[in-house]
């Protein structure tokens, strides 16, 4: 188990150096050191000047990948990739466009993502598997045809209308919550009762939908009529054989969601006004601070192959059959 995760590990460096340098270059294709430096100043006060004072003193006054006036290692670490992107690998993510601190910044607006995120994501999940579950129970029934059908009709509904609906009727109407922010230092229970609500219905739709497909698909299977027929009870039968036997699937799915445990919800945060990393992260690209998006894309990346790592070892807890050589 051991050589296989620091295997595991070694693979994933070169698929993290990958995405660094695409994201690095989409970034700079995308927009020049020039064009960042037009955008932060204002149409005002753009002038050649003023751009290399802005490129000077941000440190995009140097070539982007090799410099080539440079002697020694200093060809290759006097230049921007290596100032601006290679220092992520030990989580120095510098400072933004406008002079905060990158990691202090995350540091302290994780807690507010992790706050919603955390209830929603294990929430969402007992519910989609408790109701999918007993849609199973009730498979070819009316119930089953008529639940399939409010399955599509919430998936068709977007994700907006949970959000306005949610504030409108629960903390406008009803009074029982407050309509958006976030207070640490007080009741926070307060402002995420409303959010969590919202992201668990939201998400009913399709996860629950999705579910039934996955314990559908194990019903069929021989094992499940060989213990129906030695007389297990439909408890039994769903419980102890088609649940266990569809974690695979249903692990795979999950670690899709890891990375927003952590990186926030853009549109939940934005609306309830959650001082969290999703809303950190839109305020960067509306104000084109790339140095924020960059981070924000890394931190991405890293968590998104940890999770498949962790998906993989908990694939030998999942199923017998899996071996890790």
């Amino acid at each position: 188990m051991f050589a296989y995760i620091v295997r595991r590990l070694l693979y994933a460096i070169p698929i993290l150096i990958g995405v660094n340098i695409l994201t690095f270059t989409l970034f700079f294709v995308v927009n020049s050191p020039d064009d960042m430096a037009v955008s932060q100043l204002g149409a005002k006060y753009v002038t050649p000047e003023a751009i290399n004072n802005w490129k000077e003193k941000n440190g995009y006054d140097k070539p982007l990948f090799i410099n080539a006036g440079a002697k020694g290692a200093a060809t290759f670490t006097d230049t921007i990739f290596f100032t601006k992107s290679i220092k992520l690998f030990a989580l120095d993510f510098g400072r933004s466009e406008s002079g905060r601190d990158i990691t202090s910044d995350i540091s302290i607006r994780m807690w507010p993502s992790l706050a919603v995120a955390l209830p929603t994501f294990a929430t969402g999940i007992w519910v989609n598997i408790c109701v999918a579950l007993m849609v199973v129970m009730f498979h070819a029934t009316r119930l089953d045809r008529w639940t399939v059908f409010v399955f599509v009709g919430l998936m068709s509904i977007s994700y907006l209308f949970y959000i306005i609906g949610g504030q409108y009727m629960v903390a406008k109407t009803w009074r029982l919550v407050p309509i958006s922010g976030f207070d640490a230092q007080g009741q926070v229970w307060k402002f995420l009762i409303l959010p969590v609500l919202v992201g668990v219905i939201a998400g009913i739709g399709a996860g629950a939908r999705w579910y039934r497909t996955l314990f559908l698909e194990e019903a069929n299977q021989d094992y499940v009529r060989t213990a129906r027929a030695k007389g297990c009870s439909e408890m039994s039968v769903l419980f102890k054989h088609i649940l266990p036997n569809a974690l695979i699937p249903i692990l795979t799915g999950v670690v899709v969601l890891i990375p927003t445990l952590f990186m926030g919800s853009l549109l939940i945060e934005s609306f309830f006004g959650i001082p969290g990393l999703g809303s950190y992260m839109l305020d960067a690209i509306r104000s084109q601070d790339f140095a924020i998006v960059r981070s924000m894309v890394f931190i991405g990346s890293i968590l998104y192959i940890t999770g498949l790592i962790l998906t993989d070892i908990s694939y030998t807890w999942a199923d017998p059959r899996v071996r890790l050589s």
